[in-house]
């Protein structure tokens, strides 16, 4: 088949959770399919970075998408019946090259990846009715239930508001949550209609978008390449893990991404100080690009170490002393959560942190908390049990490598389509 991605960013280098979700559907796509990419890229730097990708197929870049004020954001919050996320990748330039690949190619399937790139499928629901099967099958690759994450922001702020932690930035990113949870309900709604089936990546979320009325969906949940996420292909690499100094709790992710952000300053702020009451030596360690102000401060005030983005995160995976996932927003299969394990990382996890991963069992392949109390205890318990830290690990490897590397997960994307 001849099919045409559509990326809301650059998918190379793969560094970050939905960059390595288009990335790896790429690589497996193109081994047996004829694949065109076309993507935004924000500057010529990030074109040159594309060179690799084109060894696998043919990519067509286009400069933007044009930032967007918060001012501008905050008006069309109000004005617009449209949520945000169907309006930040709007482009006319990128809208034009869709549709001169249309006239010129005949693809089978055109997907676009995330709710960003929807409004890109709807522009093309409509094309060549007139002559029959000549519109191309259009594939929505749902990362979250969106609406299901906004509710929860929206809640999560709200509470937090009620509660007098910081009750006016609280609030008014309730207030931002809530409408974006309706307009992204009704959009969503709207936009499964368009399509011709939606893959999500687990079943609670489709769940979640079938109480909106969607009835055509594939799950192809986030997964992990286990062959690359290895100490074996470190070792063969002749590199190691890093040996920290000190105990070590490492977070990994993209850090201006809302759920992270909140998981981290909801860990420093109620989790950590019990942890430094017994072990003063625990450091807290975030890996990740573009950390948000907040972090920033933190890290300035000697709270967490940042490191900015890392061409690898597979060294510092592989040596966490415990990799913790605490978070309280969001959706989906957290590929963060498959790289640790696959990396041997002994993990320590809200229920939400994990949800959606078919098989695991709280105390077999991660330990699950769910309050600062819980988490703190748990945290201190495994870093005085190195044996148990190396049988999670041991596990978490083993559901990563049986259930969702890629190469399982490619195959159900080429069910959908036929």
């Amino acid at each position: 088949m001849h099919i045409l991605l559509l990326s809301p960013y650059p998918p190379y280098p793969p560094r970050g959770g939905g960059t390595m979700r288009v990335y790896q559907i790429i690589r497996g796509l193109a081994q047996h399919h004829t694949l065109t990419c076309l993507t935004f890229a924000p500057d010529a730097v990030a074109e040159r970075a594309l060179t690799p990708l084109r060894d696998r197929c043919r990519v067509v870049s286009v400069r933007g998408p044009a930032p967007r004020s918060a001012l501008r954001r905050a008006w069309t919050t109000l004005a617009s019946p449209l949520p945000d996320m169907a309006l930040r990748n709007a482009s006319p330039a990128f809208h034009a090259a869709l549709h001169d690949l249309i006239s010129s190619t005949r693809f089978d399937v055109v997907q676009a990846e995330s709710i960003e790139m929807a409004p890109y499928l709807a522009s093309l629901s409509l094309v060549d009715t007139r002559r029959p099967n000549t519109r191309p099958w259009l594939v929505l690759d749902q990362f979250n239930a969106e609406y299901v994450l906004q509710k929860r922001a929206a809640l999560t702020d709200l509470r937090a508001a009620l509660m007098l932690s910081n009750p006016v930035q609280r609030s008014a990113g309730g207030a931002y949550s809530l409408i974006q949870w309706i307009k992204l309900a009704r959009y969503e709604r709207n936009v499964m209609q368009t399509c011709d089936v939606t893959i999500v990546v687990s079943e609670e979320d489709r769940r979640a978008l079938e109480r909106l009325g969607g009835t055509r969906f594939v799950v192809a949940p986030n997964g992990v390449d286990t062959t690359f996420f290895s100490r074996a292909a470190l070792a063969h690499e002749r590199r190691a893990p890093l040996a920290f100094a000190v105990p070590t709790l490492v977070f990994s992710g993209t850090l201006d991404f809302r759920p992270n952000v909140d998981a981290l300053v909801w860990f420093v702020d109620a989790v950590l100080p019990q942890i430094h009451m017994h072990r003063p030596d625990v450091r807290l360690l975030a890996v990740g690009k573009r950390p948000a102000p907040i972090l920033q401060r933190l890290a300035r005030q000697g709270r967490l170490a940042l490191t900015g983005e890392v061409a690898d995160v597979r060294p510092y995976l592989a040596g966490a002393t415990v990799y913790i996932v605490p978070m309280r927003i969001g959706g989906g299969i957290r590929l963060k959560v498959l790289e640790a394990f696959a990396m041997e990382a002994p993990v320590v996890s809200t229920s939400l942190g994990v949800e959606g991963i078919v098989g695991l069992r709280d105390g077999v392949h991660c330990l699950l908390a769910e309050t600062p109390q819980q988490f703190a205890r748990t945290i201190l318990r495994l870093l005085d049990d190195p044996a148990t830290r190396r049988a999670l690990g041991a596990a978490g490897r083993e559901l990563a490598s049986t259930g969702y590397d890629w190469e399982t997960i490619i195959p159900r994307m080429e069910a959908a389509y036929r």
